[in-house]
């Protein structure tokens, strides 16, 4: 299979995240590889239109549905979000969206920290096999997987991001496993 390159699905995102940002709009990064795109969107939307944009951070790991199935894949991050999420338009970024269950449990964490006016979610990559009733508002591309593969995203010493697929190990049980990507 060959590959985009991420930075270039970045750029996509980047093309149809802009026009959504306002004054009340605060992006959040999902841990890790969301937090690696926002932080890189995040620059260029300050730069470009001149001013802060509201930001914060979130990780699922608590919040998960499947944690006993799948356990902790890696230490858990902190949450950090430093502004007031009441009424707030709320942009969550994630790398890989697959079955929603990662955004449902940022959604639930982000409540923690008050009721949002409205969440989007912008997402680099649906690899399609939704599980809930959760879809990226925004997508740099749609590139289906079959269930025994994976992406993963990373990111270089110089800041730049790598995509590609790996093999996963089956389910015992038959039901759809999520393999860390979100």
């Amino acid at each position: 299979m060959i590959l985009p390159d991420p930075e270039q699905l970045l750029d996509q995102l980047y093309d149809q995240l802009k026009p959504r940002i306002n004054d009340n709009t605060a992006l959040v990064g999902i841990y890790t590889g969301g937090v690696w795109l926002m932080e890189k969107l995040l620059l260029r939307l300050q730069t470009e239109l001149g001013r802060d944009i509201a930001h914060g951070k979130l990780s699922a790991s608590m919040y998960r549905d499947d944690y006993a199935r799948r356990g902790m894949k890696t230490v858990a991050q902190p949450g950090h979000i430093p502004f007031d999420v009441n009424d707030r338009h709320i942009i969550l970024i994630d790398d890989i969206f697959y079955t929603g269950r990662t955004v449902r449990a940022v959604i639930n964490e982000l409540f923690d920290y008050g009721r949002p006016g409205l969440i989007e979610l912008a997402a680099l990559i649906n690899r399609g096999g939704a599980q809930l009733p959760i879809r990226p508002d925004i997508v740099g591309a749609d590139i289906p997987l079959q269930p025994h593969q994976a992406f993963e995203l990373s990111i270089n010493t110089q800041g730049r991001l790598n995509l590609t697929v790996t093999e996963t190990k089956p389910a015992d049980d038959n039901s759809p496993v999520d393999t860390g990507a979100n």
